[in-house]
């Protein structure tokens, strides 16, 4: 057996995440380089130095994952969400929205729907849960404090009201930090709650391989209720929707049929 091959079984066993899921010459290419950067010649003795030492492991898990976003990321998509897709939400909903932001890194996704909701809601009448499969990241999100660049697209308006600048940094006003949880899953892996009214998911599963995309569309749909609406990125357009029990709604947003 290949040198990956048996690393990917070995890393399976230990962490419960199949990297076999995701495309192998893009998830190779990335883990050859960390493991080279790391000074290891083959994924053999780079799995064996992970099983001793966790803060490697835990690196490991950091770099495997994508974790790029910034707020209100491509914003034209945010203005549909927040006028077109989320009054229609609300009125089926009867006022009480419950929310997922899947796979949402650092946070910014998250809060950006919190800042949404929390101008046109009260508190008590949405939920948003926000999971990663990266502890690390997740732990970053939780702190909610970031860089100028991740505010790029945060209207003036916006940026005074939900945070507070400190030393080049940009820390998630409270307010807005309490309305998010935040927890671990694995989209291939685990189990998905449901009654989702919402669920954001964007530029994850392009890395994946048509057939966990497939199983990830699939559990979306029975996490979401009737009429529920999955906002995807905009790299991530699904064809043949239908195949999975959804309908477009407009570009980059499908309702559960």
């Amino acid at each position: 057996m290949q040198d990956y091959e048996l690393f990917i079984q070995r890393f399976l066993k230990k962490s419960g995440i199949d990297l076999g899921q995701y495309k192998e010459a893009q998830m190779k290419r990335r883990l050859t380089a960390l493991r080279d950067k790391k000074g290891y010649s083959t994924f053999a003795s780079y799995m064996q130095a992970m099983e001793k030492s966790s803060t490697l492991y835990e690196e490991f898990l950091d770099r495997m994952t994508i974790n790029v976003s910034e707020f209100f990321r491509n914003p034209i998509r945010w203005q549909q969400l927040e006028q077109d897709i989320l009054p229609v939400l609300q009125a089926r909903a009867h006022g009480r929205i419950r929310t997922w932001s899947a796979a949402c890194s650092t946070g910014e996704e998250p809060y950006s729907l919190a800042m949404i909701l929390n101008e046109k809601l009260d508190p008590a009448q949405f939920t948003i849960q926000a999971t990663d499969l990266d502890e690390l990241v997740l732990e970053k999100a939780k702190q909610g404090r970031y860089g100028a660049s991740a505010l790029n697209e945060v209207e003036a308006g916006r940026k005074k009201r939900y945070f507070i600048e400190q030393e080049q940094q940009f820390e998630v006003v409270p307010e807005i930090r309490r309305l998010v949880r935040f927890s671990k899953h694995n989209l291939l892996g685990d189990r998905y709650d449901t009654g989702f009214d919402l669920i954001i998911c964007r530029n994850v599963l392009i890395y994946f391989t048509e057939e966990a995309k497939a199983h990830v569309y699939r559990s979306f749909v029975d996490a979401l209720k009737p009429g529920g609406i999955l906002f995807v990125g905009g790299t991530e357009q699904i064809f043949q929707p239908e195949r999975f029990g959804l309908k477009m709604k407009q570009s980059f947003f499908y309702e559960k049929i």
